[in-house]
């Protein structure tokens, strides 16, 4: 059973640590590895906006950098009126690092909505979709 409150409460001490002198929208990602391990995203922003990494990207990166490759939930938590969904790009890297993997979308007031990676991005470009292509062999 995925403790979605303690995952929510390590988005949010993430949150604590963005750099986002740009847009001033900090967020923050807890994900749980299969190994029970949680690790945080924090979005990062630059000057040269293309060079900002969002949270949830930190987080799985982190993870799989420490040889983490099973992963169970993700939280990802903003000051927004509402939840925030990740960008696209996120989306993408979500599909194909954690295919189906639940996903808690909150705020600091306390809304959420729970969905899934698959959801977020229907009809995804994945491994399978480069198959029959030269050199896929």
């Amino acid at each position: 059973m995925i403790d979605w409150d303690r995952l929510m409460e390590e988005a949010k001490t993430a949150r604590e640590m963005t750099y986002t002198p740009y847009s001033h929208f900090p967020v923050g990602a807890a994900l749980l590895g299969a190994s029970g391990k949680i690790y945080r995203g924090i979005n990062i922003e630059n000057a040269s906006y293309p060079l900002t990494i969002c949270a949830e990207r930190v987080a799985l990166f982190s993870a799989y950098s420490m040889g983490e490759r099973g992963f169970l939930a993700l939280a990802i938590v903003t000051n927004a009126p509402t939840f925030s969904s990740p960008c696209g790009a996120c989306r993408q890297v979500l599909v194909e690092l954690a295919p189906g993997m639940p996903i808690l979308l909150a705020n600091l007031a306390g809304e959420r909505m729970l969905t899934d990676s698959s959801s977020l991005l229907p009809f995804p470009f994945t491994p399978e979709s480069l198959l029959g292509q030269p050199g896929s062999d």
